[in-house]
């Protein structure tokens, strides 16, 4: 039978009590998940020999957690990835939102969802499963409307599925994620280069200044980002290449292959040794592949973090085709979210696709 528990974690600044919640699967699949940024903290997963060993990188209390800039395992929102100038335009009203030192907003702005405490919320009948919650203020970080945000952590087996859902009480833009660091290796201080990594993404949205989307779509094919078969993700991280250079190292949206809206796979990676291996499925359009270019000075755990490349690598799963809702021409459309359409999270007509669902299905590989 699953288990559920809830344990102290310190306190913000503001002395504000965090807790830290246990999932445990039949299985051996072990989550670990704070209120505060609603954050992956820990997933212990087995070996090819059955071992456990904690896959992500994390953070030690609730401080550490606040004070950090990395969204380390962290539900961003409320728009992950980058806003051209902090600036938007709905239903033709200008939005300024703050920014970073590069003239943008990243992940919401300098206090977003990923330094919230969010409301623990016990699912009944349910112990393989929490829910977390928080209210953004209308012009909370300069966007407009309410916006009423859960996000749903829940073993199923070998798989850990996030599960997303919004409602605003006015129109406003979203885009949620999680912003895990992974390493299947077991031993978070060390490199991950020999992992193998595949993507389901045959293209990309070229990056401009800021990494911001030009509104240009390549094809992966003949660049460092060609994972369409798998490679070992050192292959080419130290490629002379403007996309290396530029990101100073992967930190790129692909496009995944299928029909948004539909769950799908977007990416597997493999660590040979362990022979662990890692899935990840989602229902949104892109992938942003982000090698942790600028991870340093942190600690966790007992481990080091950093230097960032090629100590550590994350798969940071966001509808991020539409990175910049601001003046550059869009790729796909904005991500809307309007009262009229209560309870659905990115607008979707289809029933069975009102909430987003990200999918991280871990598993031991009789690969050697």
């Amino acid at each position: 039978m699953p288990t559920f528990e809830v344990e102290p974690f310190g306190a913000t600044l503001a002395m504000r009590p965090v807790e830290l919640v246990t999932l445990r699967s039949p299985s051996g699949l072990t989550a670990t998940i704070t209120t505060i940024g609603a954050a992956l903290v820990s997933l212990t997963a087995p070996d090819r020999q059955g071992v456990m060993a904690d896959i992500v990188l994390g953070l030690d209390g609730a401080r550490d957690y606040e004070a950090n800039d990395a969204s380390m395992g962290a539900t961003v929102g409320r728009y992950a990835n980058r806003i051209a100038g902090g600036r938007f335009t709905l239903d033709g009203q200008v939005f300024q939102l703050p920014t970073d030192t590069s003239g943008n907003t990243l992940h919401g702005g300098p206090v977003g969802f990923s330094k919230a405490v969010w409301a623990l919320e016990r699912l009944p009948s349910d112990d393989a499963a929490v829910r977390l919650r928080h209210v953004s203020a209308a012009g909370d970080q300069g966007f407009p409307g309410r916006l009423d945000t859960t996000v749903v952590y829940r073993l199923l087996g070998d798989r850990l599925r996030i599960e997303y859902e919004a409602t605003t009480d006015a129109p406003t833009v979203v885009n949620l994620t999680n912003h895990s660091y992974f390493n299947l290796s077991g031993d978070l201080a060390s490199s991950v280069l020999d992992h193998r990594l595949t993507l389901a993404a045959d293209s990309y949205t070229v990056p401009g200044e800021g990494l911001i989307p030009t509104g240009e779509v390549r094809a992966v094919a003949g660049t460092p980002l060609d994972f369409h078969l798998g490679k070992l993700i050192g292959q080419d991280i130290e490629a002379d290449d403007p996309l290396i250079a530029r990101g100073g190292g992967f930190d790129h949206n692909v496009i995944i292959r299928g029909a948004t809206g539909c769950l799908r796979r977007a990416a597997r990676l493999e660590h040979a040794v362990s022979g662990r291996t890692l899935e990840v499925w989602t229902t949104e359009p892109g992938l942003q592949v982000y090698s942790a270019n600028w991870l340093t000075g942190l600690s966790g755990k007992g481990s080091p973090i950093g230097p960032a490349r090629p100590s550590v690598w994350s798969l940071s799963i966001s509808r991020t085709a539409r990175t910049d809702p601001g003046s550059r021409q869009p790729v796909w459309t904005p991500v809307n979210v309007s009262p009229r359409r209560p309870n659905i999270d990115w607008g979707w007509s289809d029933e069975a696709a009102r909430r987003r669902a990200d999918t991280i299905v871990l598993a031991p590989s009789s690969r050697g």
